[in-house]
């Protein structure tokens, strides 16, 4: 089961996106909807309500008052401390049992308007925002749902920034253009990201990267940053510390479009532990070899513990887990403080990056011959990090 988590800001069109969605197929669970049914009339949500607040909040048929609630429980930090222990747990126990019976291939699409305010972005495989300026937002509330410009800004500046939600986005849906044009690019992401990482969650199938070379991405930085959130929920205490290491990290220098994080663990154990707690979250476990007996230092500093992928195609990664102390862990470590103080250092891996790619013949350094272009590079980084150390 894929689980995706969907916000915006208020009026930016998140309710849009979760109706294209859902005539693809998508299992939606709307945060608002069950808010709103787990105090509806006869529920036992509605019941503690009236008991903690009084039946002034209750309407002539019934029903809640929603103004009347809101007037009391927020009128201070313990009546809203008061509110919020009595709705929260009825709305994530009814999440739990929507979620619980959906298909095990399912997509399921939490639609959260408080995603980032809670800090729920890394318990999802993936998250969308759709992004709209605040002023936009603020037109289309007065325009077309008859919001006042004045509740609609205090609405608004009550809500994460734009900044902070963008930072929690794997996904960043622009929903300022003309009605309809957000569309075409809904269904393409469902079919070229969301359904593949269902299939590759499902079967235990880590996404391939190019591996040629490509231009620096600004965004590398806060993309791994994200999938070292989600890390550390599975991780726990398994880990002793999570790095983004490898090229990517190393700021304004090209590299293969795969994110490299390196997962520090305390003792052999742990390795087997986080296997499937890995995958649980979309990082299954690549099998692979250790090095021959009668490996170099070098072989031995290259090799992982353990090596997870990441199932999302949309954002390839390796994940490679070490004993802390190990050569391995050291060297990634110092490799990426390396290449990001050393400019010489740099230039030379460009250099030898290049012709690795023309080595293996367009097909990245990957390739045979690629590889073997690259030993000598890291060869010379090894003992000259050993060596500093």
């Amino acid at each position: 089961m894929l689980r995706i988590g969907l916000t915006g800001g208020m009026g930016a069109g998140k309710s849009t996106v979760a109706r294209i969605l859902a005539r693809r197929g998508a299992v939606i669970v709307d945060a608002d909807a069950i808010a709103r049914e787990v105090v509806a009339p006869g529920t036992e949500g509605l019941a503690a309500l009236v008991e903690a607040f009084g039946v002034e909040i209750l309407t002539e048929d019934g029903g809640l008052d929603r103004p009347a609630l809101a007037a009391r429980a927020f009128a201070d930090d313990e009546s809203r401390a008061t509110l919020n222990s009595i709705t929260h747990p009825l709305v994530g126990k009814r999440t739990a049992e929507l979620i619980d019976a959906a298909p095990s291939d399912a997509i399921v699409v939490q639609d959260i308007p408080l995603l980032v305010e809670s800090g729920m972005a890394p318990l999802m495989n993936l998250v969308l925002v759709v992004d709209v300026d605040a002023e936009t937002r603020i037109r289309r509330l007065v325009e077309f749902r008859g919001v006042s410009e004045k509740d609609a800004r205090a609405r608004i500046s009550a809500q994460a920034t734009d900044e902070q939600r963008r930072a929690v986005a794997d996904v960043l849906l622009d929903n300022s253009g003309p009605e309809g044009a957000l569309e075409p690019v809904v269904h393409e992401l469902w079919e070229r990201r969301l359904v593949p990482f269902e299939r590759n969650l499902r079967t235990a199938t880590a996404a391939s990267a190019d591996p040629r070379s490509v231009p620096a991405d600004p965004n590398w930085a806060a993309q791994a940053r994200r999938l070292i959130a989600r890390l550390w929920l599975a991780c726990g205490a398994n880990a002793k510390r999570i790095d983004h290491v490898g090229a990517t990290a190393v700021p304004e220098l090209p590299a293969q479009d795969l994110l490299d994080i390196q997962i520090t663990v305390t003792d052999a154990a742990a390795v087997e532990q986080l296997r499937d707690a890995l995958g649980a979250v979309g990082f299954p476990r690549r099998e692979g070899e250790s090095p021959e007996s009668g490996a170099d230092d070098v072989d031995a500093a290259l090799w992982a513990a353990a090596t997870h992928g990441n199932a999302d195609p949309g954002r390839p990664a390796v994940v490679s887990l070490r004993l802390e102390g190990a050569p391995g862990q050291t060297f990634a470590l110092e490799l990426a403080d390396l290449l990001r103080s050393d400019a010489t250092a740099r230039t030379e891996y460009l250099a030898v990056r290049r012709a690795a790619d023309a080595a293996a013949g367009g097909g990245g350094a990957a390739g045979g011959g690629g590889a073997a272009t690259l030993r000598p590079w890291f060869e010379w980084a090894y003992h000259r990090v050993r060596a500093e150390g």
